[in-house]
């Protein structure tokens, strides 16, 4: 097998290019925003608490599961050619999984995060120090290699039928199954329902971590209280919805031989969208980041102000 066509999202060139150039742009935006709150969240000695750890990996994943899919794209479509090598595929389906379970998993890991910060604040600090966080996140990234090793080899052993066109911008396994020659795909079926299970599962810890959430925070007595806890949960409770629904809407809902704009739509929200507007939705609503930032930037500020004498008399004494 040389390898697949990608179809992407219009066949007229014109057309491809202006998407490709609206990629680019949110690829940009998704680049700077996560690599901004990295940055921050490593710099800052006052965001070294669990909360800002975990939101600093989910950054790192934002990038990992966009990279994983666009950059691709837009070479594709800026060289008017929709073709991807097997071997392409197979590193593109790849990484995609990792990330998207990786994803999830930290999801699951700052609601737990948050459960224990409110519900249980007098024993947080023994509940989520910094063992329990590292081994947390070294979990999230060996579930995720472990279950992109099993949707790769289980989607890439079945046999394919000519032609090998893929409905999608990118190697996605629900229109790779549609190739196959025969019902040798049933085994990612089996896969994709063990880890639909397991992603219920995360769907339904999350959901009842915030119930006791908000069932703790109504009864604060602080008004003050009350926003601040609102302020770092709603957030985050957005991206979880946003991020499940949509997936979980696209990969079990009846897919049509030729995607609908309703498809590609979809697929962009759960693939282009979370990584780009996390670090806007979690920095704007997040005070300790934006305060982080103004004393980076401060700091910076100082620094070009002096000349080169002035800095070497700061330094000498």
């Amino acid at each position: 097998m040389s390898g697949f066509i990608l179809v992407g999202f219009s066949s007229e060139p014109e057309l491809e290019i202006l998407f490709a150039s609206l990629f680019l742009i949110l690829y940009l935006l998704a680049l700077i925003g996560n690599i901004v709150i990295i940055a921050t969240t490593s710099m800052d000695e006052s965001l070294n608490s669990p909360m800002y750890f975990l939101l600093k990996h989910l950054s790192f994943s934002d990038l990992c599961y966009i990279s994983a899919t666009v950059p691709r794209f837009i070479y594709n479509s800026f060289m008017q050619s929709g073709n991807i090598s097997f071997w392409e595929c197979i590193v593109q389906c790849f990484a995609f999984v990792v990330s998207g379970t990786a994803e999830l998993a930290l999801l699951t890991m700052m609601s737990y995060d948050r459960y224990v910060a409110i519900c249980f604040p007098l024993h947080y600090e023994i509940i989520m120090d910094v063992k329990t966080c590292v081994h947390g996140v070294v979990g999230v990234w060996v579930s995720g290699t472990i279950a992109g090793v099993m949707h790769t080899a289980s989607t890439f052993s079945i046999s394919f039928c000519e032609p090998l066109v893929i409905h999608q911008f990118f190697c996605d396994i629900p229109p790779i199954l549609k190739l196959s020659c025969s019902n040798d795909y049933l085994g990612e079926v089996g896969v994709i329902a063990f880890v639909a299970m397991l992603s219920f599962l995360c769907f339904i810890f999350i959901g009842f971590s915030y119930m006791h959430i908000f069932s703790s925070v109504l009864r604060m007595p602080s008004a003050e209280g009350r926003a601040k806890a609102f302020s770092t949960c709603l957030p985050h409770l957005a991206v979880v919805i946003l991020y499940l629904s949509t997936g979980i809407f696209e990969y079990f809902k009846p897919h049509s031989e030729s995607p609908t704009a309703s498809d590609m739509f979809l697929t962009i929200m759960y693939t282009v969208v979370p990584p780009t507007f996390n670090p806007v939705i979690y920095s704007l609503r997040n005070k300790a980041i934006k305060s982080a930032l103004q004393k980076i930037f401060y700091r910076r500020k100082e620094v070009l102000a002096f000349t080169p004498s002035q800095l070497g008399h700061k330094f000498s004494m």
